[in-house]
């Protein structure tokens, strides 16, 4: 009897962009500019994407441009919650004193603070005419693509 392996080594394949933006911007006005200059409709998420079993919270919007066959994504990178902080049982007063965590959905760009996600099979998306667009916004500092392969959370990217 013949023995058959099958090899399922470069399973993953990537078919979404990662665009990384540096503003100071809440994430409400952020979506409407970039509906603005991109002509896009991104619209909020009932739910907000949760991780790390509750204790942090992202908001998400989205638009699905059935025409292009392209999901847009606009999610914030940064979750800051507070929490009370740990206090001895031996205390005098009642201080209850609370400390500020901050959370992030992709740890290892921490000084990134939104991720636009375009997801598109076809791959037949202009994205440094995007960029340029999205940088010609006066309250964006900077935004550039990265690199698919650098993420070490790609798990969390997966909204649906």
């Amino acid at each position: 009897m013949a023995l058959h392996k099958l090899v399922v080594d470069d399973f993953y394949d990537a078919s979404f962009s990662l665009l990384a933006i540096h503003c100071r911007l809440e994430d409400y006005r952020l979506a409407y500019l970039l509906n603005k200059h991109l002509q896009l409709n991104l619209e909020r998420k009932p739910e907000d994407l949760d991780y790390n079993y509750l204790a942090a919270s992202f908001s998400i919007y989205e638009w699905e441009n059935t025409n292009m066959d392209t999901a847009w994504n606009l999610v914030a990178n940064v979750c800051k919650k507070e929490e009370a902080a740990l206090q001895s049982s031996g205390s005098l007063f009642e201080n209850q004193n609370s400390i500020l965590k901050t959370y992030y959905l992709l740890p290892e760009f921490k000084n990134v603070d939104y991720f636009i996600k375009v997801t598109n099979e076809y791959q037949n998306f202009n994205e440094k005419m995007i960029l340029n667009k999205i940088h010609s916004i006066p309250q964006v500092i900077t935004t550039y693509s990265i690199d698919i392969d650098q993420i070490k959370s790609k798990d969390h990217l997966i909204f649906s």
